[in-house]
């Protein structure tokens, strides 16, 4: 009657790729998940749909709140605007215009110069000279050397220090991963962000165009099958769950008796990490980066690229030389007090996580598929572990679920509901976005192993 238009959310829950009534409904939680949802909302003024998926596992939730309340909020080396712009930056590189949008309203909300925003041309030098930090990260970051390093720390007047810098690292690995999560479980923005509302009464069509170009083409694709399949039987998706854990147990029985020599493991982890480089998005369109999110960093056109590919070899970085427990932790809690300690919990809540089930079995062992998939996706990025048989990760992960894999963390925003559906069919909800935990942790582990090596050179 006022002429006021009503904005009508677009999608139906915070996940397109988990139908509403599995999620966790607010209002039917129990007390300890209620405490979780009242801290989310004090610290970030919402109950955002992250928080909404992540609430699966409220033992991993309370710890990355924590970890990302004290990265943006609490006394830091950076000022507050300087970590929601690099939030921005860092989402920006996997065109992730959910978090993008999340950050302008905090960088504004802080006080922070809505100049800025116009492109990353526009912000301080010292912010633009983290651009190429920002995209070696994100998308290589093997090829980080003590030299990038040095160039942050030593120019003049717009130069980093030490302890800005590990912020600017952790902040801006924090935000890749969380980009690999937001696609990986297929988040929807909520009503009050850009693509989570239209102001038109329901279409009989029932998609946007948003849906569109997340890859979802509408109702019928939830029933769907994977592009060119047969439907998949219940029967055949409990045969795989049957497979999976009787490999498991071969497997467990083959390392009691025999164990393979190192020769013979540094060949199996040189044959897996050149075949993760043939793995790839099985739909593999190039996704166009909008201007609203491209405009927030330079050289569009860097993604990943496998370094086996190209004529480039990149040397093994061998975990038994530089790792997160021996040196990462302690180098990031010297300059950033507290920070190594929190990141050290969620990586490890994370990594031992397990309620002991898998599909429809209790009681069972999960800590060999875990330490598999954890092991390929360190794998992917040319970290290897001495003491790791890598022939496992050919055994338990087939090949749809490596697609997946690579895809959430190499390429995220070319993830699609059909590459979800596909892996692990018998699977509950919970127990794929347990796996999307797996690989935001591991990713983001990957990430700063590389950027703190080259740092701890540059120091010595």
């Amino acid at each position: 009657e006022l002429g006021i238009r009503i904005p009508r959310p677009l999608g139906h829950g915070p996940s397109r790729f988990i139908p509403e009534k599995e999620t966790i409904q607010v209002g039917k939680e129990d007390a300890a998940m209620h405490t979780l949802f009242a801290e989310s909302f004090a610290t970030l003024g919402r109950l955002d749909n992250v928080t909404l998926v992540m609430v699966f596992h409220p033992q991993y939730l309370e710890s990355f709140l924590k970890t990302q309340h004290y990265l943006l909020q609490m006394d830091g080396p950076l000022p507050l605007h300087y970590r929601h712009y690099i939030g921005i930056m860092a989402a920006a590189r996997h065109q992730c215009s959910y978090l993008v949008n999340l950050h302008v309203n905090d960088f504004l909300h802080v006080g922070g110069d809505p100049k800025w925003l116009n492109g990353l041309e526009n912000a301080p030098q010292k912010l633009q000279n983290l651009g190429e930090l920002n995209k070696m990260l994100a998308h290589r970051p093997w090829l980080i050397t003590k030299e990038h390093i040095e160039q942050l720390l030593k120019t003049e007047e717009n130069s980093w220090s030490l302890a800005e810098l590990i912020h600017a690292v952790v902040l801006l690995t924090h935000y890749h991963s969380l980009a690999s999560f937001t696609f990986g479980c297929g988040i929807s923005p909520e009503i009050d962000c850009e693509g989570g509302h239209t102001f038109r009464p329901p279409s009989v069509s029932n998609y946007c165009i948003c849906d569109i170009t997340n890859g979802y083409h509408g109702v019928d694709e939830i029933h769907a099958s994977p592009a060119g399949s047969i439907p998949v039987s219940s029967t055949e998706s409990v045969c795989e769950v049957e497979a999976l854990m009787e490999k498991m147990k071969q497997l467990q029985e083959c390392r009691d008796e025999e164990e393979a020599s190192q020769e013979e493991m540094a060949t199996r982890f040189e044959r897996e990490k050149r075949e993760s480089m043939f793995v790839c998005s099985s739909e593999d369109e190039e996704s166009a980066a909008t201007r609203d999110v491209s405009r927030h960093f330079e050289d569009t056109s860097y993604g990943y690229k496998d370094f086996s590919r190209h004529g480039m070899h990149v040397p093994t970085f061998r975990v038994q030389d530089y790792s997160w427990e021996d040196h990462g932790y302690s180098l990031v809690n010297r300059l950033y007090p507290d920070v190594g300690q929190l990141l050290d919990e969620k990586f490890h809540i994370a990594y031992n996580l397990t309620y002991n089930t898998m599909a429809m079995h209790k009681d069972v062992d999960t800590s060999m598929l875990r330490r598999a998939i954890w092991n390929y996706i360190h794998c992917m990025f040319g970290i290897r572990y001495d003491d790791y048989d890598y022939g496992e990760i050919n055994q338990l992960l087939d090949r749809s679920f490596k697609v997946y894999i690579k895809t959430v963390v190499c390429t995220p925003e070319k993830t699609t509901k059909r590459m979800y559906d596909s892996f692990w069919r018998q699977f509950e909800h919970s127990e794929k976005v347990h796996v999307n935990l797996l690989l935001v942790e591991a990713r983001m582990q990957a990430e700063l192993l590389y950027a703190l090596r080259a740092i701890t050179r540059y120091m010595t």
